[in-house]
């Protein structure tokens, strides 16, 4: 009976040490997963960019002197750097609607710098707010007809970005005569000329950086800055797109419509292309005719062959 006994407390034992081992080798490797995690951990640092000594908007210079100017741009700096996905995109976009945007915007004798307003706006995309503001420049259908831009059921000129540039610019212009300042003129496009003069004539002041005004409106000039600052330094903030991964400006070609067509896509595929691309190149179409009055024109782009 002695020697099975001694047999089993060896059993015992052997089991015993061997879980011992097992659960040793265990705790070794989870620390030793822990430390990976930790030093892969310590690899990403979250560093805040710098804002810059001195910058401009439309050749008027930046307090940031002044702290609560220094913080309201370091916040919209800090925010829109880190939303790394939508500068890239932004950046592709830039690449294909700039061109043509800085040529309207000199042509009308407004600043290049209001490119950045048009970002700060819709990110270059023809968006829908939910107040119905629209395109790249977000008129409202109630002004849009001010500024020479056509709003129907079938034609909406807010879509057309060249025409929307061009009729920001009368807006900025005006604005620029009313308060003899372009930070101003880029302030009221967010708020109104009637809703900046309100605030400036209460407060004894039309420069924007002495103003309090509806929240949004105090982030939006810092906001256009942003833009600014990152997209001319983008190589430096790592923003780096190479040449071929470009959204490049399309080859197109326009058709001077002076008669209505009652069938966009019968006539599209007349022009040797698709409904969906006359579209797509035509965002101001919003129905599937054109109607065209008798002295009108319209210039509908279609691809270049």
């Amino acid at each position: 009976m002695k020697k099975p006994f001694q047999s089993i407390l060896l059993l015992t034992a052997g089991a015993i040490a061997g879980i011992f081992l097992i659960m040793q080798l265990s705790f070794d490797e989870k620390d030793e997963l822990i430390k990976e995690q930790i030093s892969n951990e310590d690899k990403n640092v979250w560093i805040a960019p710098r804002v810059p000594d001195q910058i401009d908007f439309a050749g008027e210079n930046v307090p940031l002197e002044r702290w609560d100017v220094y913080e309201r741009f370091d916040r919209e700096l800090l925010y829109n750097y880190y939303y790394q996905n939508n500068i890239i995109y932004i950046m592709k976009l830039a690449n294909r609607y700039f061109p043509v945007i800085e040529e309207r915007l000199k042509a009308n004798g407004v600043p290049d710098d209001f490119k950045y307003l048009c970002i700060a706006e819709s990110n270059l995309q023809n968006l829908t707010s939910r107040a119905g503001a629209v395109g790249f420049w977000q008129f409202m259908p109630e002004s849009a007809p001010e500024y020479n831009l056509n709003v129907n059921s079938l034609v909406d000129e807010r879509y057309d970005y060249i025409k929307s540039t061009d009729a920001a610019c009368l807006y900025l212009k005006q604005a620029y005569q009313k308060f003899g300042s372009w930070t101003a003129a880029a302030a009221s496009y967010n708020c109104g000329q009637g809703g900046y003069n309100g605030q400036a004539t209460f407060q004894g002041s039309k420069n924007y950086y002495d103003l309090l005004l509806p929240e949004e409106t105090n982030k939006y000039i810092f906001r256009i800055l942003a833009f600014k600052h990152i997209l001319t330094n983008a190589e430096t903030f790592g923003f780096n797109i190479e040449e071929d991964n470009q959204y490049n400006p399309l080859n197109t070609k326009q058709v001077i419509v002076t008669s209505s067509i009652p069938n966009l896509a019968t006539w599209s595929q007349s022009q040797g292309t698709s409904y969906k691309i006359v579209k797509l190149l035509n965002p101001w179409l919003r129905g599937r005719s054109l109607p065209v009055k008798t002295g009108t024109e319209y210039k509908v782009l279609i691809p270049a062959q």
